[in-house]
């Protein structure tokens, strides 16, 4: 933009400098000669806001309704940018509630649809998602925490939004919470999030942190031959014929695996209701108290097999039987431990090291192996309650101590504090 000859003086300087070391200092320059890489494969530079926004896109997602909220805004950008030439929308709504329940609507009409927020964002949603758990609609929040209360921390680390995730809709709610370690798996458990919320069709919250989200790190290249899309039971035809004032059966008591037929407005043969109140079978409001239990029940039991089904629910480097210390942690804390657990290895020591990757429904048999064979073992998390180690006792009985190594002052875990930490328990 400065012009023509600005850019010849400047290209003329360097281009001079150039010669003029390698006709004086040969040495010097051959001492900077890029060495062969050791491991030429493509790779990917990427934020894990947009690792997670390329999974969406890739999973078929057609909707984002969202409120720029930091760490998450990255992901709307990315939609902005990408999704309308994969006929896509990305919408910009007046708050989160707005967001929330629009995709809602949109999932409801049949669209793969998201929303992205950070912990504030996710307080609002709350009762929206309880109305999609209600709804039996699919629906994928992501969360990319940050330090809280309140506003709290708006550009600091911190994951403290565990809790939330799993209970703060009221009432009973089957929510699937699932909680990626690496930039490589935001965007595949991104992409199975649309997966399990269609399958399940519940609300599915995929947890990140700002260290992982806003982190940017090489990536291999992404293996799109082992993705494919699962729309669960999605029907658009073929329904048999029913005749007023009979309805279709949408919230049906006797499906098979607890998960009913889905069908979008407008199916022959497919008229139901949809209410945020209880429901008989065909979506009627209903106070009848034997509906109520059965219904309930019917929507707290289909996510319970997501534990069975779930490609590993841990992130393993479990390379010992028994251990001497297990070091246990989520979401991006993960490089940090790694390189501890490598660290106390090379001094002779028996470390094992798992990340949570699913959070609820919790994974209690692939867990409490590693804990009752581990002498000693510590919990990693980035919030002042513990929250981690408090829904491992909840989940694990008996279960043995934790020893919860804490920071909650927006900074991330640096190896040398985290490695001190580890040797005073030990």
């Amino acid at each position: 933009r400065k012009g023509a000859e600005v850019m010849e003086t400047n290209h003329l300087a360097l281009e001079t400098g150039y010669e003029y070391i390698k006709n004086n200092y040969h040495d010097l320059l051959a001492a900077f000669t890029m060495p062969e890489l050791e491991n030429p494969q493509p790779k990917l530079f990427m934020l894990g806001n947009e690792a997670v926004a390329l999974g969406a896109l890739t999973s078929g997602a057609k909707f984002m309704s969202a409120y720029p909220i930091t760490p998450s805004s990255e992901i709307m950008e990315y939609m902005v940018k990408y999704a309308p030439a994969e006929g896509g929308v990305m919408l910009q709504t007046e708050d989160e509630i707005s967001a929330c329940t629009m995709a809602i609507g949109a999932a409801y009409a049949g669209a793969r649809a998201f929303t992205a927020t950070a912990g504030p964002g996710l307080s609002l949603m709350a009762e929206a998602i309880g109305l999609a758990e209600m709804t039996e609609t699919p629906l994928v929040v992501i969360d990319t925490q940050r330090g809280g209360p309140s506003t709290g921390l708006p550009t600091k680390h911190e994951q403290s939004d565990l809790m939330a995730a799993i209970y703060n809709t009221h009432g009973d709610t089957a929510k699937i919470v699932i909680s990626p370690s690496s930039i490589e798996e935001s965007f595949y458990d991104t992409f199975e999030a649309f997966n399990l919320a269609e399958e399940y069709q519940c609300p599915v919250i995929v947890l990140s942190d700002l260290q992982l989200s806003l982190g940017k790190q090489s990536v291999t290249s992404l293996d799109y031959g082992k993705l494919q899309v699962r729309r669960g039971k999605l029907v658009k035809d073929g329904l048999p014929e029913i005749k007023s004032p009979e309805y279709f059966k949408r919230y049906d008591l006797e499906a098979e695996g607890s998960i009913s037929m889905r069908v979008l407005p407008g199916t022959p043969n497919g008229i139901s209701l949809g209410t945020g109140l209880e429901h008989d079978e065909v979506g009627r409001p209903s106070e009848n108290r034997a509906m109520r239990t059965a219904q309930s029940d019917k929507r707290l039991r289909k996510v319970r097999s997501v534990v069975d089904t779930f490609e590993s629910p841990l992130y393993e480097d479990a390379p010992y039987p028994q251990s001497d210390l297990l070091i246990i942690g989520m979401a991006g804390t993960r490089a940090v431990i790694s390189e501890v657990a490598e660290e106390l290895r090379e001094k002779g020591l028996r470390v094992n090291h798992v990340q949570i990757r699913l959070l609820s429904p919790f994974p209690v048999c692939a867990l409490n192996h590693y804990l009752q064979e581990a002498k000693k073992i510590v919990v990693v998390e980035h919030n002042a309650t513990a929250q981690l180690a408090r829904l491992i006792k909840m989940n694990v009985p008996p279960c043995p101590e934790l020893h919860s190594i804490l920071k909650y002052n927006g900074d991330i875990f640096y190896k040398e504090e985290l490695l001190a930490k580890c040797k005073e328990v030990l």
